[in-house]
Formats: structure tokens, sequence, C-alpha cells
């Protein structure tokens, strides 16, 4: 999937850069770009967070070793 986020990165950035103004190409570059991104990471990172708070948790109940 990574290869994907840099693909559309990549992408993006050209696209940024055919916008008239800098500040449309950083708006496109944002709002196309890292913004989706971030959501999709995000929501693909579910299970990921959740086996990190159980290990948490599980580590918290271990009595402390000597």
């Amino acid at each position: 999937m990574l290869i994907v986020a840099v693909a559309w990165l990549y992408v993006t950035v050209l696209m940024a850069f055919t916008e008239p103004t800098v500040i449309a190409g950083i708006m496109t570059f944002l709002l196309y770009g890292v913004l989706p991104l971030g959501i999709l990471f995000y929501l693909t990172g579910g299970k990921r967070r959740k086996r990190k708070r159980a290990a948490e948790a599980a580590r918290r109940e271990q009595p402390p070793t000597p």
C-alpha cells in the first residue's frame, strides 16, 4: 500500500506544479494528496492501534518482575 501512497503523492505534486499560483498549488497538494492519504492511513491503522492498546493493557496487568 505504501507504493500506492507514494505514487499518489507523486501525481498530486505534478498536479500542484501545473496550478497557476503557488497558493493554488499548495492547496491542491494538501487537499488532493495529504488529506486523503491521512484519512486512509488512519482508517487502515485501526487494527494496529487495537493491538497496541491490548499489548499495553496486558503489560500493565502483569506483575513487575524483580
